[in-house]
């Protein structure tokens, strides 16, 4: 771990203390620097949770990456600073699919002297903040949340009422690694799994939350949305870089699959 590169990826430059502070602008620094994105997915290039190959993909290379890859970048820069973390499972859409969805997201417990929180830069249109576990309304980055109480030891995060999955559950006990890498392998190969169906890229940036779904860009707000139909290849790479600071000419390769996809949805309404 190079702590002073991960700072210079996110153009960090305040001070490193394990504090509140110093997480919330962590937090927020990387969601606006580094984009959730699954295109090696889409590539066909193996992604796994080792934290060396993480490092290098997302710092080195200037990449983003999906819940596996953020949560486990900045969990390990953490650490380096001096905070307490814990690696835990969360379960997007629990309350659909039941626990056969643990381990399908990964979160941070981070022990402060404030209390318990909830640090989470993986779930792509989540809080921008870290977020104290307590039950209750909260507001990040002019978007509504809430956290709620579940069963046993369970939590549940609502996302905002734009979000792409409507909530996450988490569990602050430290998570079963091998689960985590079942996971995570079932997900970019699984045909059933959408992030196989589907090309995601989601980053916070001036003001609104960008997310590029397929062919549709979307510029978010809390108060409104404006979407954009990708018109071809060459945009759809235009786009990647100028909205969410990824280099990826190979993309271009993508482009059949993103419009045969595009195209299923419109059929499928």
């Amino acid at each position: 771990m190079h702590v002073d590169a991960y700072l210079e990826r996110i153009a960090f430059t305040g001070a490193t203390y394990p504090n509140l502070a110093t997480l919330t602008a962590l937090h927020r620094a990387h969601l606006q620097a580094i984009p959730y994105e699954n295109l090696d997915v889409q590539l066909g290039r193996p992604v796994g949770i080792g934290r060396e190959a993480i490092f290098e993909k997302m710092v080195g290379n200037r990449r983003g990456g999906w819940c596996y890859e953020m949560n486990g970048l900045f969990g390990w820069v953490l650490e380096q600073l001096g905070f307490k973390v814990t690696r835990s499972a969360g379960a997007v859409m629990r309350e659909v699919s039941g626990d056969t969805s643990i381990g399908n997201h990964l979160v941070l417990k981070v022990e402060l002297d404030e209390g318990i929180y909830l640090a989470d830069v993986g779930f792509g249109d989540g809080p921008i903040d870290p977020i104290r576990v307590a039950p209750g309304d909260f507001i990040s980055y002019d978007f509504e949340f809430s956290l709620s109480r579940e069963e046993g030891e369970w939590w549940r995060l609502h996302n905002h009422r734009g979000g792409g999955a409507a909530s996450f559950d988490f569990n602050l006990a430290a998570a079963d690694e091998a689960l985590l890498v079942k996971k995570c392998d079932w997900l970019q190969t699984a045909d059933e799994s959408v992030f196989v169906q589907n090309a995601v890229c989601q980053r916070y940036k001036a003001n609104a939350l960008w997310i590029l779904r397929g062919r549709v860009l979307r510029e978010l707000t809390p108060c409104d949305k404006k979407d954009y139909l990708i018109a071809d290849a060459h945009e759809y790479v235009t786009a990647l870089d100028e909205i969410f600071g990824l280099k990826l000419p190979e993309a271009v390769s993508l482009w059949p699959k993103i419009c045969a996809r595009h195209e299923a949805l419109l059929a499928g309404k």
